[in-house]
């Protein structure tokens, strides 16, 4: 491997002046540089990046600790949307002329603190730490001086965070319904524990107040459990519940995409139409979901892309010295609702269809 001194023999020039064409922190002249740069390909030359580290304190790298890749079995079969995160943070980045290196999990959260560990040793600038869904973790207490965000995920200690708008996402999609002519809106909610429950819960709500329509306690139900081996267990009864109710919805809010997908199943069972009957509508708005059911899936986006970039973008603040003051130490980001062919609009004085009792 040829070394600083093979290229400055080649050109004819010392090594310091090698050095000074690399690094760009001194002139040279315009004849040196090109016999500098010629020899340096004719050599196929790499300048150490540990030695440029060690100069400027700079190693332009940047880790993100994530589990994105490798995921749970359960996810595989619709894709894996927090893709779209570390690709809006990696646009980011390369827009500053930063290199992303990616650590996965594999699975397991208790490797955080030795991935965390190998990224100080490489002499990263700064480090994202991505969780799967919306929670609250606990970091590692060898953090050092190492300059983090969380994203899709928050803890106690006030590191910044990058999460959903939750409360936003599920006012904008109940919101539309309404002003499409619904006005019993059932809900399949998230597990109980969850953060993002009682935020969408909220943001539920509060459409339907702003819209003059009570709320009816009947028609929020959770939907799902926590454990992913029986995460919709609760699914077929919850359902059952929502349709036996007096003046039932017209349409079925559902906590996520994967769980619509289930629920357009259920109804199809019964013989339900959707959306002739009944409408349904998701939330994350998972592409190889809600592109490819039949019809497609109304959905809330979970703005992955959008989060990855704004993460980017407040670690490259903390890295430079350029926080804004006063910045919040949690960062909300909202995301559109896709409007697509599972909502019909109804007329406020639909008749209420009785198939749904005689089928159930």
């Amino acid at each position: 491997m040829a070394t600083i001194y093979d290229v400055a023999k080649a050109a004819g020039v010392s090594p310091k002046t090698v050095s000074r064409v690399i690094n760009g922190d001194a002139p040279v002249n315009e004849k040196t540089r090109a016999a500098v740069q010629k020899a340096i390909g004719e050599l196929n030359y790499i300048p150490s990046s540990a030695a440029r580290t060690m100069r400027s304190q700079r190693s332009g790298l940047v880790g993100m600790i994530t589990g994105a890749i490798s995921m749970s079995p359960h996810f595989e079969a619709t894709g894996l949307p927090e893709i779209y995160l570390v690709q809006g943070a990696q646009r980011v980045f390369a827009e500053h002329g930063l290199t992303l290196l990616i650590a996965d999990t594999g699975n397991h959260a208790d490797r955080a603190p030795q991935l965390l560990n190998t990224f100080r040793e490489h002499r990263v600038e700064g480090v994202l730490y991505v969780a799967e869904y919306h929670q609250e973790v606990s970091l590692p207490k060898n953090l050092g001086d190492t300059k983090m965000v969380l994203v899709n995920c928050f803890d106690a200690n006030g590191t910044p965070s990058i999460l959903p708008d939750d409360v936003g996402g599920q006012y904008a999609l109940v919101n539309g319904l309404i002003k499409r002519g619904h006005r019993r809106i059932g809900f399949l909610t998230l597990p109980e524990r969850q953060p993002a429950r009682p935020l969408r819960s909220r943001g539920y709500r509060q459409a339907l107040e702003e819209n003059g329509i009570a709320y009816d306690d009947r028609l929020e139900i959770v939907g799902a459990l926590s454990d992913p081996a029986h995460e919709y267990d609760l699914l077929w009864d919850a359902l059952d519940r929502l349709l036996k109710v007096d003046n039932p919805p017209t349409v079925i809010c559902c906590a996520n995409d994967k769980m619509a997908m289930r629920v357009y199943g259920l109804l199809r069972e019964r013989g339900v139409s959707i959306p002739a009957e009944i409408s349904v509508a998701g939330y994350d708005d998972y592409k190889m979901i809600a592109e490819h059911l039949h019809p497609r899936l109304t959905s809330a986006e979970l703005p992955y892309g959008a989060m990855g970039a704004r993460a980017a973008e407040r670690l490259i603040r903390m890295i430079s010295g350029t926080t804004k003051p006063n910045e919040p130490s949690q960062e909300l980001v909202s995301g559109p609702v896709a409007w697509r062919e599972s909502v019909e609009p109804r007329d406020s004085t639909v008749a209420q269809l009785s198939t749904w009792r005689s089928k159930t």
